[in-house]
């Protein structure tokens, strides 16, 4: 399997991602074996609930400062030290420090919910794949709503990956007022790029959750956050059916890797040029929470 390529805005260059666990995903995704075990136990929720009890057992303390070195996390960004986390757990859905990661003042501004590598979908009427070419998942099983699907069937989305390496916690992508968030069930399969060039309808059948978003600028914002495998809990932190801040802290994910999803209806964001291009090459964009994604159009 290939490795995975993504754009860094800051660097202005392309990375080679460093994938945590890539020989037990390649394994996985890419034999025999590896699918057997997938089916029969990888997949299911006690498998990722077993390993987040091991993530928050004590002893987990001891993974906190390889993983910082091995994947360069800069420790000035984290609001507590490295040795002052009980487990691995708590490292991994860490808090930053706000200035950090500022969040984009202009009105006319939608940010990324996440850190992470995004990808863009301006219009999804007309969308021929995301990873690859001709292969989306269908809107109407992601929301599970054939309503819903409906009215926003020529919307536009953004897929955030959030890696093991990257800060956990989500965030609203615009003001307004924000619903409760909806549990749908599913299977917890993981959701890096080499099982999803295997199975993109990954990200439409994991286990997820949904909230609606109602904003002055553009009417109602589709927000979801994806499961995936080793993935502890999709945990909220926002008050249900409340007022919510742009940039402000919906929640975080427990152990593991995880996607976001948001979708807007149609024509009301205009996406940044940076992340059209990537996309539409197939390629991820990295970008951090707070940062522009695109910007508002006037009705």
């Amino acid at each position: 399997m290939d490795n995975i390529v993504y754009f860094d805005r800051y660097q202005q260059k392309t990375c080679v991602e460093k994938v945590y666990g890539d020989e037990y995903l390649r394994w996985t995704y890419g034999t025999i074996a590896g699918r057997l075990a997938l089916a029969a136990f990888v997949k299911r929720a006690w498998f990722s609930r077993w390993y987040g009890w091991r993530m928050d057992r004590p002893g987990s303390r001891e993974k906190i400062a390889p993983f910082i070195e091995k994947y360069e996390l800069d420790v000035r960004e984290f609001q507590r030290q490295p040795d002052e986390f009980a487990n691995f757990n708590e490292f991994f859905y860490r808090k930053l420090r706000p200035e950090s990661r500022p969040v984009d003042a202009d009105p006319l501004a939608v940010v990324f919910p996440a850190d992470g590598r995004h990808l863009c979908v301006p219009d999804l009427s007309r969308c021929d794949g995301l990873l690859v070419k001709g292969a989306m998942f269908s809107l109407d099983t992601l929301l599970a709503d054939a309503a819903l699907a409906r009215e926003f069937a020529d919307g536009s989305m953004l897929v955030s990956r959030l890696c093991p390496v990257d800060y956990h916690r989500f965030h609203f992508p615009l003001s307004g007022r924000a619903g409760s968030a909806r549990l749908l069930n599913g299977p917890l399969y993981s959701v890096n790029p080499i099982a999803l060039a295997e199975n993109i309808h990954i990200l439409a059948t994991n286990k997820r959750t949904l909230t609606l978003l109602e904003t002055e600028q553009v009417g109602k914002v589709l927000l979801l956050e994806i499961g995936a495998t080793c993935v502890g809990g999709i945990c909220q932190t926002f008050s249900e059916d409340s007022q919510v801040s742009k940039g402000g802290e919906k929640g975080y994910f427990r152990f593991g890797g995880s996607s976001t999803i948001l979708i807007f209806p149609r024509g009301r964001v205009q996406f940044d040029d940076d992340l059209l291009a990537n996309s539409a090459q197939k390629r991820e964009l990295y970008a951090r929470v707070g940062d522009r994604l695109g910007t508002l159009v006037s009705p």
